[in-house]
């Protein structure tokens, strides 16, 4: 894995930003397109996004940039953190990268600020054994996990950006979510004090697309009564919309399939988890079959991309962007009392 001196990422946050601004798509009319538009422009121009990656401080820029444009107060944050590479003999060595998370934020007229999460690197293989079975690298273009997350985030930062908020909105595009959770940690471990009295719900978006039915796990211990209220309002609208929603109180623990809810959940924030899966509670994210042998695509280069997912799961990603959308911008709307300008 490469690190990235400050001198080297300067001169490639000032190669690349020029170019990103002049080839970013045009934001659209409809915010489901646009949020669709986004999964498929980040899958395609910025495979391979491991944290501390070239592409990873290129995907990141662009993100910086797109917030910015889109009303928001935007900025890059790095942190340092290391993982463990184990080789093919099982030893263990611990490598050192320097990741880096967008932050876009929008005040209110009032106290209180809602936080939308999404990581926004794709899987790093951690042995050998990832390698030798094809697990993540610079080839993944890592749509479900989790350019979904991040494209349907800008298309609620479109909406957002529109209007003047009674409550204020932040988004944290993470690094360093896969597999671990370092980004959000590191994210919980810096907010002060009172940055954490004034986020009032925490929502995180990971892998939309490749899941049987969308599904929101929910913090039911954090104390805050209201997310309940949140969570039959979400119902009702999926109802109404003819959306399949599972609702599952608990935010997932299990090593094999945590997300960047979960440090959030743990320090006592209100946290809705979006995702997709199925009714059983297990990591897998669909039935297993025959192109969906572990039922899920996750960290596989051969499967969680455009090509595959349009010719086995045809018209899902445009699908789950305007579902999702259906079902968050609503609630946001109603958190953020949203007015036109």
């Amino acid at each position: 894995m490469l690190h990235l001196g400050r001198s080297r990422r300067a001169r490639l946050t000032l190669c690349f930003s020029c170019l990103l601004a002049a080839s970013a798509p045009a934001v659209a009319y409809t915010p489901s397109h646009y949020a669709e538009e986004q999964i498929r422009y980040i899958a395609t121009y910025f495979p391979g996004r491991m944290a501390g990656s070239p592409a990873e401080l290129m995907a990141a820029d662009y993100l910086r940039h797109r917030f910015t444009q889109l009303g928001f107060q935007s900025d890059l944050r790095g942190f340092n953190t290391r993982y463990l590479f184990h080789g093919s003999e099982g030893k263990g060595d611990w490598r050192k990268i320097t990741a880096t998370s967008v932050i876009a934020a929008k005040a209110g007229s009032t106290p209180g600020e809602i936080l939308i999460v999404a990581h926004s690197d794709t899987f790093m293989p951690r042995s050998d054994k990832d390698l030798n079975n094809n697990l993540g690298g610079l080839t993944l273009q890592g749509v479900d996990d989790n350019a979904s997350g991040v494209g349907v985030m800008l298309g609620l930062a479109q909406q957002l950006g529109q209007g003047r908020l009674a409550v204020g909105v932040r988004f944290v595009a993470l690094s360093a979510g896969e597999p671990e959770t370092f980004g959000a940690d590191d994210y919980v471990q810096r907010m002060s004090a009172q940055e954490k009295r004034n986020t009032l719900l925490v929502i995180n978006l990971d892998s939309l697309v490749a899941g049987d039915k969308l599904r929101v796990n929910y913090s039911p211990d954090s104390g805050d009564a209201r997310v309940l209220g949140l969570v039959k309002s979400l119902g009702n609208q999926a109802r109404q919309s003819g959306i399949p929603l599972i609702i599952s109180a608990g935010i997932k623990t299990a090593a094999a399939c945590p997300t960047a809810a979960l440090p959030f959940a743990k320090a006592g924030f209100a946290v809705l988890d979006m995702g997709s899966g199925t009714a059983d509670g297990s990591c897998r994210q669909r039935k297993t079959s025959r192109n969906f042998p572990q039922g899920m695509v996750r960290y596989q280069g051969q499967r969680d991309n455009l090509m595959f997912l349009d010719s086995h799961l045809t018209g899902q990603i445009g699908k789950r962007a305007r579902d999702s959308m259906k079902l968050l911008w609503p609630l946001l709307q109603g958190l953020t009392q949203t007015k036109t300008s």
